[in-house]
């Protein structure tokens, strides 16, 4: 518990957690492939807010406590900021805990303790969360959450979702924005993985992560194609509500045209009564033809829950009600170790198949040879296993370890090339030291290589590269560029025609000077992500200078180590990745073949006139109106440079609710302060 560790450990923890949870919020909000299960994810959350519970004064304004979804800075889609947030939910795992939430709603509302609130009750469909606006009863705007205050335009794609209407009745409000859940059906999604399988597309995870990866598409044609449902829950910005309570204003919905639950019902009474109703949708859970993950409840009538108003990232008037994690016992036959292309051993559990909420699972992810240790897991064993609305599984009990039974030997060498393999100092994770000599890791470098988030080759996909790495034509990045050279001898392959082949080479060629962050990125550096590669193109602007200061700060030159290290997130981690990719021969003999095929022109972002061009300006505080990305990506538009922290090279700070240390750095050097008004008038300035 948080009372029994010191605050030092406290403040570690809450800094770790707060990495984690960024990270899976990402690959769930952003990039639609999360690695864990939701129970996982609302485990990490829990912990954080424990945490923060028993230490208040650690809370910190980015804290993920405060955050909603994920920023989509990447995204190729355009940006619509929220006239009204896009909130989350404080989650309950317990008739408990929806006693506390109900007992805390009659305190704060000054009523009896045993005073009835009627609450609106159903069923929480695990979609896309997605904000309508309407304008004089015509759709005008369709948008992603995002991170609650900026999301994705969407109004094409959703054109093309039958149950979205285009046009409403007369006499609607001038303004409304409807908002619910943009979802797939159990059906459809098992039929477009299974048409997905037979071109070789993508599969997806599980029906949420289609529906989100089929709705943010930049082409709609794509979304067309998509069996693609919606329902509505709630509603944002509105120039009138029709209604004094939750449930006048869903009927009318729905008499307006908008799907809403089926399973919504009107609930007066205690506790009690909201969780008989929980418990009666758990029952009729598997029979459903979507997917859900527990139950919402939301207080009825308007006038007290804008009474109630909201905390950090929630309304105090709603709750979600989260379904345990489905369980099922089987026995792991084997544990394989893979390979990934950072060189990670990741161990795999192949079990004898079992059904675990209609889906029957034979894989399970390990995560590290920690978690094997902790478990005390071996090949025989009797375990229970997990599946939390996500087809990703994990191990949560050992049924079987005080058994007599050969202990599993975790591989100190790399199963595919034999090279040592080991866990860095601090890091549970052990990884093959061989780098790119590793044939494992070359083809999934070589996979990243191409991807869509760095160089987008279309055509170079994963069967094509591991064709052409067996026949030893493709070794290292450069080898893509001079498969020109062996024209007649794909053509000689099956399957492939004179226009699939030109089609190959015209999309390589047409790579010849790729962006540099994408390059960089491509490359697969150890934690150099997409968005470190732009920070730090964005300042060396050219790789070479980049490779320079990597490998002076590698050989102990304190001077290049700090410009790495000043630039806004780029930490020891990143410098240390950096100098040892530079280091090792062999990525150096890669590198340099590659930017002998290649010509990165200049890195640039382009800007605006303003009057804080050329200057270095850092952001503290809670921003309010935009994201902290969005912030940065402001100050580079108009010519300035977003630093991570004060110094004298400081020229102005922007300062939100609970600036901190920053602003007292930045006082004590008579630095220009100004607040989040202030800037948005320099950004509005400058046009």
């Amino acid at each position: 518990m948080p009372g029994e560790i010191s605050e030092a450990e406290a403040a570690n923890e809450l800094m770790r957690l707060a990495r984690q949870i960024a990270h899976h919020d990402r690959l769930y909000h952003a990039e639609d492939s999360p690695e864990i299960t939701d129970a996982e994810y609302d485990a990490l959350v829990r912990r954080n807010a424990e945490l923060e519970a028993a230490f208040p004064h650690l809370v910190r304004a980015d804290s993920p406590s405060r955050k909603v979804g994920h920023a989509i800075a990447a995204s190729p889609l355009g940006k619509v900021t929220h006239e009204v947030r896009m909130m989350s939910l404080d989650n309950a795992f317990s008739p408990e805990e929806v006693a506390e939430w109900l007992a805390r709603m009659r305190r704060f509302l000054n009523l009896a303790d045993d005073a009835p609130l009627a609450c609106t009750a159903e069923d929480k469909i695990d979609g896309l969360s997605c904000s309508l606006r309407y304008e004089n009863g015509t759709l005008v705007r369709a948008a992603t959450r995002g991170d609650g205050q900026v999301g994705e335009d969407v109004t094409a794609n959703v054109a093309h979702i039958a149950d979205i209407p285009q046009r409403l009745p007369d006499g609607v409000p001038e303004v409304f924005e409807v908002r619910g859940e943009v979802y797939m059906e159990k059906q459809a999604f098992t039929a477009l993985n299974a048409a997905q399988h037979e071109v070789g597309g993508k599969l997806f995870a599980n029906p949420r992560n289609a529906a989100a990866g089929s709705l943010r598409q930049k082409d709609a044609s794509v979304t067309a194609k998509r069996p693609l449902r919606f329902w509505a829950h709630g509603w944002g910005a509105a120039s009138a509500v029709p209604g004094a309570t939750q449930s006048e204003v869903v009927a009318r919905l729905s008499a307006w045209g908008f799907p809403v639950s089926p399973l919504f019902v009107r609930i007066e009474g205690d506790a009690d009564a909201l969780v008989a109703h929980f418990d009666a949708i758990g029952r009729a859970r598997p029979a459903l033809p979507y997917d859900i993950d527990g139950v919402v409840y939301k207080l009825d009538r308007l006038d007290w829950q804008e009474r109630l108003g909201f905390v950090a990232k929630a309304p105090r008037w709603a709750l979600a009600h989260k379904f345990p994690a489905e369980r099922a016992e089987t026995t792991v036959q084997g544990i394989d170790i893979q390979v990934g292309r950072t060189g990670k051993l990741t161990p795999v559990g192949r079990l004898a198949p079992v059904l675990v909420g209609g889906v029957t699972v034979t894989n399970v992810t390990l995560h590290n040879r920690d978690e094997i240790a902790r478990l005390g897991l071996r090949v025989g064993d009797r375990v229970v296993i997990q599946r939390a609305g996500d087809v990703i599984p994990q191990v949560v009990e050992n049924l079987t370890r005080e058994e007599p039974r050969e202990a599993f030997h975790f591989p100190d060498h790399c199963p595919q090339c034999h090279s040592e393999a080991v866990a860095e100092e601090g890091e549970v994770d052990v990884r093959c030291t061989a780098g790119l000599i590793c044939p494992a890791q070359r083809t999934q470098r070589l996979e990243h290589f191409v991807s869509r988030k760095a160089l987008d080759i279309e055509g170079l996909g994963e069967k094509t590269i591991a064709q052409f790495f067996a026949l030893g034509w493709l070794e290292s990045p450069a080898d893509i560029f001079r498969l020109r050279q062996r024209r007649s001898e794909i053509l000689s392959l099956e399957g492939w025609q004179d226009k699939s082949v030109d089609n190959l080479l015209a999309a390589i060629e047409a790579k010849r000077a790729p962006d540099a962050a994408r390059l960089l990125f491509g490359l697969g550096i150890r934690h150099v992500g997409e968005s470190t590669a732009r920070d730090l193109m964005k300042h060396f602007h050219e790789l070479p200078v980049l490779r320079a200061l990597a490998e002076r700060a590698h050989a102990g030159d304190a001077e290049a180590a700090g410009e790495l290290t000043a630039i806004d997130g780029i930490g020891p981690s990143v410098v240390e990745a950096l100098g040892d990719f530079f280091h090792e021969p062999h990525n150096v003999t890669v590198w340099e073949d590659l930017l002998n095929e290649v010509t990165p022109p200049r890195y640039e972002v382009k800007t605006v006139a303003s009057r804080v061009a050329g200057k270095t300006v850092v952001f503290t505080g809670k921003l309010e109106t935009m994201s902290r990305d969005e912030a940065k990506a402001q100050a580079e538009r108009l010519g300035a440079k977003a630093a991570g922290s004060v110094s004298a090279k400081t020229d102005l700070l922007v300062a939100g609710p609970g600036a901190g240390s920053k602003l007292k750095q930045a006082t004590a050097l008579g630095i220009e302060v100004i607040d989040e008004a202030g800037w948005a008038a320099i950004v509005a300035e400058a046009g």
